[in-house]
């Protein structure tokens, strides 16, 4: 089991999970949750190794900065009469109607759910979200890889799929997966996260190299990653 520690570093606390193992050299991971993980060869001085942490502090809360804008805050809705709700970018004021075929429509900048039991507006809510999000996610997907044709052979799988704590990710075998709960976001900032995700299939890790690709393919991301960092906060 790893104990846990905690090191500061100006202003911030780097709490880490450290872990003894038959190794030569000390290695560092931050996690997709922002977890930090230190793996250190057996019999480490902890001196040695809040040292090493020490020299790449700055690293770290650049790491996990670059994943918390992956992690969505939006509060849980009660889905009832009035309630806003977003698409796209904007807000909608929720109608709920009782009917006889489950379905959701935008209306006069509302978003009515019609649901045969009265109790199920949630479930027939984000199953429509999905659908939406499953097709404007591969349309923008299709646009951007025209960005990307030079420097990704075949072209990725996309999923959609909940995740609890990303808005995006990719796998090492070239699928993205982006959580439906994105489809809330405005355009640009659903951009953002699939060029994010690009990115990584050319570079892994956040290294000036990926930032430079990511300026290169989107100019204003940061723009758009403040912008979804507030709109679904």
């Amino acid at each position: 089991m790893p104990d846990y520690h905690i090191i500061r570093y100006g202003a911030v606390d780097i709490e880490y999970a450290l872990v003894f193992n038959v190794r030569k050299t000390l290695g560092i991971r931050v996690f997709p949750d922002c977890r930090v993980q230190v793996v250190a060869p057996l019999q480490t001085d902890i001196s040695t190794i809040e040292e090493k942490i020490r020299t790449k502090a700055a690293w770290i809360i650049r790491q996990q900065r670059a994943y918390q804008s992956f992690l969505p805050h939006t509060p849980e809705r009660l889905f009832v009469n009035g309630e806003t709700h977003l698409y796209f970018g904007r807000q909608y004021k929720l109608r709920v109607e009782h009917c006889l075929v489950d379905k959701v429509k935008l209306f006069r900048g509302r978003l009515i759910i019609c649901c045969r039991q009265v109790s199920d507006p949630k479930n027939v809510l984000n199953k429509w979200y999905k659908e939406k999000a499953v097709t404007h996610f591969h349309e923008i997907l299709q646009k951007i890889l025209l960005q990307f044709k030079d420097r990704i052979i075949s072209k990725p799988i996309l999923q959609v799929r909940a995740m609890h704590k990303r808005w995006g990710s990719c796998t090492p075998s070239g699928r993205i997966i982006l959580n439906p709960e994105l489809i809330k976001a405005s355009r640009g900032s659903i951009e953002y996260v699939i060029i994010h995700e690009l990115c990584h299939l050319v570079y892994r890790n956040h290294t000036k190299a990926f930032y430079r690709l990511q300026e290169k393919v989107m100019p204003d991301w940061k723009k758009w990653k403040e912008k979804l960092e507030y709109s679904l906060a």
